[in-house]
């Protein structure tokens, strides 16, 4: 299969939706969705109405109507909901997740990967998180179903991921061992998923699934040698971000140190040996700080087959962040107040994480302090082994005392935000609480935030996906595809 140039990046719950990655899938380059809190967004999307339609066309082309139905009873609103109404959740992962949890989020992916990929031949693919590790067998079954041709994986060492591919395909039970915080060396931790089970006969209806190519994200030539080499199927090339990219960060190597600001201090450790890369014979794509044509320029030059970039398409007009929090941040750029700040502390994981500063969103400590402290979605979640031999699940970002009943150490919630809560309201879908309360956004963003400015044509305030791959690619368009 031929790969472009350029990766759209997967970011967010809904940043990197259907519409923007298939705007960049049709343009010839590799369109991206996120799978990460998808099942959340398909039951909020339902519950707006659905309006256009689209969530709807796609949930009836998959292949068995009962689930659909089940999903429909229970989101769907016509004409949606009222501001003040929260929005149904589904439930919380846990080891063994109800079957209806397994549908909704197989579906959920089914759905946003069927709109990306609807009337045309370009290629998308799907990003998902090993941090987020329970849902992940369900989320990669239901874009398999929708003839996902890639599948993206960071924040983590996702080893198991390719080799869950290759039995997916086949509609085998596969399983997916769990990081449990405690846990002895002979403890084996695993969630299941039969995709008989789950959607009984689907294997008969749909038959043999396409086995998407595999690029694991990765900070060094360590971690690529580690899954060459521990991977339990085929990789098939590397994405590799450096700690300018937005998002979760890898934290620096060696000792952790803090500048001036308070953010940690990357260094030479951090630097990765392209030339070590090239040895291991597999193409790479170089993420973080390559939203310019010379950093373009100069990745091909070192022998990558290309860049991702996800900073510039979080703010065009396709991209699913809410349009005034665009906006907001454009005008910033314009004005030459852009910031952003990458916070040790922000996430519940304990990796760093970028958070663009604006005024009424989680980055102002007056919002945040505004908050009170809940954890309903708990994507996030750590697995933990209890005294009596069970797993407990509990999140830095939840209410402290709660927190450190289930043995956490109370210095590890200062200044912990509620992720799942406030993306989910960066892409236009906020929880609102009994009291009132209407969840925050938070945006994440790279530290290229301030040159976004590049894209705007002469006396315009908004620019598009298109505008994007244009500028960068401009001088490399006739040159052809990557191949993987």
């Amino acid at each position: 299969m031929n790969l472009p140039k350029l990766i759209q990046g997967g970011m967010g719950v809904a940043i990197s939706d259907w519409r923007l990655a298939k705007t960049v899938s049709k343009l010839g380059q590799l369109g991206v969705v996120s799978g990460t809190g998808i099942s959340r967004v398909l039951a909020s999307r339902l519950m707006d109405g659905d309006i256009s339609g689209n969530v709807r066309r796609a949930l009836a082309n998959f292949s068995l109507p009962e689930p659909v139905q089940q999903i429909i009873d229970r989101y769907y609103t016509p004409g949606g909901k009222s501001a003040t109404t929260p929005y149904k959740t589904p439930a919380a992962y846990t080891i063994k997740p109800p079957k209806f949890l397994d549908q909704v989020t197989a579906i959920a992916n089914y759905v946003e990967v069927f709109l990306a990929k609807e009337g045309h031949s370009g290629i998308v693919g799907i990003n998902l998180l090993e941090k987020v590790q329970m849902p992940n067998l369900a989320s990669l079954y239901g874009a398999m179903l929708a003839g996902v041709d890639v599948v993206l994986m960071g924040a983590g060492i996702p080893t198991q991921i390719a080799g869950i591919l290759d039995k997916l395909s086949n509609h085998e039970p596969v399983s997916y061992r769990l990081d449990v915080h405690g846990a002895d060396k002979d403890d084996d931790h695993r969630i299941h998923f039969d995709p008989e089970s789950v959607f009984p006969g689907i294997a008969k209806l749909v038959g043999k699934l396409k086995r998407p190519k595999f690029l694991p994200i990765i900070s060094s030539v360590v971690l690529a040698q580690a899954l060459i080499k521990r991977s339990e199927g085929e990789v098939d090339g590397f994405v590799i971000e450096g700690p300018t990219a937005g998002g979760h960060n890898a934290p620096p190597r060696g000792t952790v140190n803090l500048n001036e600001k308070g953010e940690p201090v990357y260094g030479e450790k951090d630097v990765v040996d392209l030339d070590k890369m090239k040895l291991l014979g597999l193409p790479f794509w170089l993420a973080g700080g390559y939203g310019n044509p010379k950093q373009v320029q100069s990745a091909l030059e070192a022998g990558a087959a290309g860049v991702q970039v996800g900073t510039a398409f979080s703010l065009c007009n396709e991209s699913g962040m809410r349009a005034d929090l665009k906006q907001r941040l454009i005008d910033k750029v314009r004005a030459e107040e852009a910031q952003v700040f990458t916070s040790p502390l922000v996430s519940p994981t304990g990796f760093p994480f970028k958070v663009a500063q604006l005024e009424g969103t989680l980055s102002d400590p007056d919002a945040y302090g505004a908050r009170n402290r809940i954890c309903d979605l708990g994507f996030l979640r750590i697995l933990y082994k209890r005294e009596d031999g069970s797993v407990g699940y509990r999140c830095a970002s939840e209410p402290v005392d709660a927190f450190v009943k289930k043995g956490g150490v109370i210095e590890d919630t200062v200044n912990r935000s509620c992720l799942c809560n406030n993306l989910t309201a960066t892409a236009g879908f906020p929880q609102v609480r009994k009291d009132g309360y209407v969840e925050e956004p938070i945006i994440t963003s790279g530290d290229d935030l301030v040159a976004v400015g590049q894209f705007l044509k002469e006396g315009k305030t908004s620019y598009s996906a298109e505008d994007v791959i244009r500028y960068l690619l401009g001088p490399f368009m006739n040159a052809g595809p990557a191949t993987a």
